[in-house]
């Protein structure tokens, strides 16, 4: 039977994550279910001449352009497809860190004082103004994006009820939420990469059959974890193919 995967990803990184995936495992079962839906829209605050942005995804960099013209302010980023997408729009991104928690003492270190303001999605895993406002800094958010939520599919809801092993690649807190909250206790074996321990501690307990956790929050880090699950895959099916 052919490696299973589930993409839940918000579109278009959903597709964009589906095709890598096929080129790293030829002949596998990859369906695409997003959970979320990015919505732009908001408002942003009259904009300081020194304002430093602080972007924790594509998308809040997205919402952000469609709504202020301004290109010439300092970016700090979560991620280096984050950093390279503001660097593309015209940012000078001044920090790049792996997570939320490393952004804030990237900040520190690098002597970055702000004022911050952080172009959030409206669902967050981590309040970063209010931490920079804790370390003395004068730090604000807006809404530039919502996170909209999406039912699984007839496909992704097929291959949770098989009895073959799922992959689920996990990118965010919330997908993990939304993911449980849709699926359940799914029939087949679950084998879950998460791309954080944040994301990880989403999962309810008892429902996977092994939940791994990238060692480090980037794409390259969770590629190595869905290698190490393939091959746990296939010892799956030779158990239950053995019994």
């Amino acid at each position: 039977m052919p490696l299973r995967l589930l993409i839940t990803r918000p579109e278009p990184a959903a597709t964009r994550m589906a095709k890598d995936l096929r080129g790293m495992f030829p002949g596998a079962e990859v369906v695409v279910s997003p959970l979320m839906r990015i919505a732009c829209g908001g408002t942003l605050p009259a904009l300081a001449a020194h304002e430093v942005l602080i972007f924790t995804s594509r998308h809040g960099i997205e919402g952000f352009c469609r709504l202020s013209p301004r290109r010439d302010l300092p970016a700090c980023t979560v991620g280096c497809a984050t950093a390279a997408e503001a660097q593309r729009r015209g940012f000078d991104v001044r920090v790049v860190a792996g997570d939320a928690e490393a952004l804030l003492g990237r900040i520190a270190t690098k002597g970055v004082a702000g004022p911050f303001l952080h172009a959030r999605g409206a669902h967050v895993a981590a309040d970063l103004a209010g931490a920079l406002r804790r370390a003395g800094h004068a730090a604000r958010e807006a809404v530039v994006y919502d996170q909209q939520a999406l039912p699984l599919t007839d496909a992704a809801r097929a291959m949770l009820d098989g009895d073959a092993p799922v992959i689920l690649p996990l990118m965010s807190p919330r997908s993990a939420t939304l993911f449980f909250e849709a699926a359940g206790t799914p029939r087949a074996p679950l084998l879950v990469a998460a791309i954080s321990r944040n994301v990880a501690a989403r999962i309810p307990e008892d429902v996977a059959r092994r939940v791994a956790v990238a060692a480090s929050p980037d794409i390259r880090a969770l590629h190595n974890v869905l290698r190490d699950l393939a091959k746990d895959s296939k010892r799956v099916e030779s158990h239950k193919g053995a019994q």
